[in-house]
Formats: C-alpha cells, sequence, structure tokens
C-alpha cells in the first residue's frame, strides 16, 4: 500500500544528503545558497511531491493565520452570508478559515471551541447557542491567548468585541409599520430569554405597543420558541382563541414560517386577515407566497466588521480612544413584503 505521509524537509535532507536548515534555505532562495544546489533541492522535492507546510512555518513565526468562526446553523442564509463576509475579509489578510456549528447545543459548542484551541487558531469569532448560558468556555478561548470577537449573538458578561445589529430599534420599526397597517391585536414571538438580542427585540415590540396604547393579552407573548415546529404549535392555540391575534410579530424568519404554515392549513388569508413580520431577512423571504416582511441585518456587512476587529484593532493593538470602543452597532433595514400589506382602517 501506497504511503500516505507527507513529504517534508526532512525527507528531502535525508535523501539529498543535506541539513534541513539548509534544505529551507535553498527552498526559499536564500542567497547564501548557490544557483547549483537550488536546483537540485527543488528538482528532489517536485520528484517527492514535497508541498510546503505553511501551517508549521506560520507556527515557527508567532501565528497560525487562522481564524475560527461558530455559529449556531451554517444552512441558515444570516449565518452563511456573516461568514460570507469575514472570509471576505480573511482572504484579503492572507488567512485561513475553520468554521464550526453548534447545532444550537452548548456541549457542541464548547467541542468547538476545545477543537479550535487545539488547531492553535489566532482568533475565534462566536455568534453564541441558543443553549449558551455561562460565559466560562469563553473565558477559556483568552485564556489560551487566543482573541475573541462576539457577533450577532453575545453574552454581555464577557468583556470581549462584539458586532451586533440595532435589535430594539428594528423591532419597534417592524412593529409600528404593522400598526400603521391597520392590526390591532400583534402577537410575539421571541427567542431564549437569556439572551440580550431576544430581549431587546421583545423591548422594541413592547415599545411600540405600549407608545400606541394598544392591549395586548399576556398569552399573546411567547418566548423561547426559535424553531419552525414550535412556533407552529403555540400559533395553533393562538388562532383557536375565541379572540385571536390578527398579526404575529417574530425575532426568526423560520418562527414565520410557522405563523405560515398554521394559517395556510386553517385558510386564514394573508395579509388580509393575518399580517407577519419576520426577522433576519432569510434567503427565502422573498420568493415564498406571500413574500414575508421581514428585518434585513445586513449579516455579511456584520460578518466583515467582525473580521476587521480582528485585523484593524487587535493585531495593531492601537491604543486609541476609537478603538477602545469594543462595542460596534450595525443598522438594520426594515424590508416591508406582501405579508403584512394590510390595508389601514379594515
Amino acid at each position: 500500500m501506497k504511503s500516505r505521509k507527507r513529504i517534508t524537509i526532512y525527507d528531502l535532507a535525508k535523501e539529498l544528503g543535506i541539513s534541513a536548515s539548509y534544505i529551507s534555505k535553498a527552498l526559499n532562495n536564500h542567497p547564501s545558497i548557490n544557483e547549483k544546489v537550488k536546483k537540485r533541492v527543488k528538482k528532489k522535492a517536485i520528484e517527492l511531491n514535497y508541498r510546503h507546510n505553511s501551517h508549521a512555518a506560520n507556527l515557527r513565526q508567532g501565528s497560525s493565520k487562522t481564524i475560527g468562526v461558530i455559529v449556531p446553523h451554517i444552512n441558515q442564509s444570516f449565518f452563511s452570508e456573516a461568514i460570507a463576509g469575514i472570509e471576505e475579509v480573511c482572504f484579503k489578510n492572507n488567512h485561513s478559515l475553520v468554521i464550526c456549528q453548534s447545532h444550537e447545543s452548548f456541549e457542541q459548542e464548547c467541542i468547538a471551541i476545545d477543537t479550535l484551541i487545539h488547531q492553535n487558531v489566532d482568533c475565534i469569532l462566536i455568534s453564541v447557542s441558543a443553549g449558551t448560558r455561562s460565559p466560562s468556555h469563553l473565558e477559556t478561548i483568552e485564556k489560551n491567548n487566543i482573541a475573541l470577537i462576539q457577533f450577532d449573538r453575545c453574552i454581555d458578561k464577557l468583556d470581549s468585541y462584539k458586532v451586533l445589529n440595532d435589535n430594539r430599534d428594528a423591532s419597534y420599526n417592524a412593529v409600528k409599520n404593522l400598526i400603521s397597517a391597520g392590526y390591532k391585536k400583534i402577537a410575539f414571538l421571541g427567542g431564549p430569554r437569556h439572551l440580550t438580542i431576544y430581549k431587546n427585540r421583545k423591548e422594541g415590540y413592547l415599545k411600540a405597543i405600549k407608545e400606541e396604547g394598544l392591549y395586548i393579552p399576556s398569552n399573546f407573548i411567547v418566548d423561547d420558541i426559535l424553531g419552525r415546529q414550535r412556533s407552529a404549535k403555540v400559533v395553533a392555540e393562538l388562532l383557536a382563541l375565541s379572540a385571536p391575534p390578527d398579526a404575529f410579530f417574530t425575532v426568526s424568519d423560520y418562527q414565520s414560517l410557522g405563523v405560515l404554515d398554521v394559517a395556510g392549513a386553517l385558510g386564514i388569508k394573508i395579509p388580509e386577515q393575518l399580517g407577519i413580520f419576520g426577522f433576519a431577512n432569510e434567503a427565502f423571504t422573498e420568493i415564498i407566497k406571500p413574500a414575508l416582511s421581514s428585518v434585513n441585518q445586513k449579516s455579511k456587512e456584520l460578518g466583515r466588521h467582525a473580521a476587521n476587529i480582528y485585523f484593524n484593532k487587535i493585531i495593531k493593538g492601537s491604543n486609541t480612544e476609537q478603538s477602545a470602543e469594543k462595542k460596534e452597532i450595525i443598522k438594520s433595514e426594515i424590508i416591508v413584503r406582501q405579508s403584512s400589506l394590510k390595508s389601514p382602517n379594515k
């Protein structure tokens, strides 16, 4: 069976009877090595299929030139676009990217962190899982002298760089849009209460409701349901009430899919009888029927900003007052589509 062992400069040194340091200098065109020896070494390297181990070389220089990213799901367009923004910046700065997903599990998130630490990444960018409550595993990153940047979902207790959206304002504006379209009994589907971004989205909803003087029954406000199926179950219960909601504001587009599932099964017309406003502007929002109103979090831009913090602030180690600010806010955009276009006063 053919050996799968990677050829190293030590193998070249053994073949040619030359020291490994001499081989390294020849491969890197060091001026102290004559051209005849350089050609001989390079010829042998081709024969043995030698490939330069850039990872090992980078580590010898004190850097792996590798960034780790951990997200809850890579198959959601919000996170895939954020990763695309991170990758774009890493490519420009000659860094590689290692991507892990937690599947909303704290345990898997811990395993991903441990894996990236053992791969000697220079920095970890993370959007924490729904199951994450403690910052202790994130503190381990910094204890290993690895830079940490949180984005989108963050643990506030930890003093790290953070890149966030204006979640409170975005939710407020989305709910105000529903109200201006004529909806008065707007239910709220929320996320994990221990994560600040979902607290802020709920606060924006409540502010808009209070400002308009609307009465919303307490059972219209439901937290801790991010998935499509769990949301559908809650929506079915609410729409079965004698006085059901006439709209839903959700903190995730996947929750909105749950609303659409139930409305379709019950023959409820959208937006005439029921309005829906989602959050994240997932790729499917503009192609489903009816098209879903949503909050565009500008995730690719968010990813770029998160990665640029590492290259422009952490690596450079600038001590300016501006770079000392550890939180960046990316302004969201309200995208109004068919699902919330009920005419006022109907």
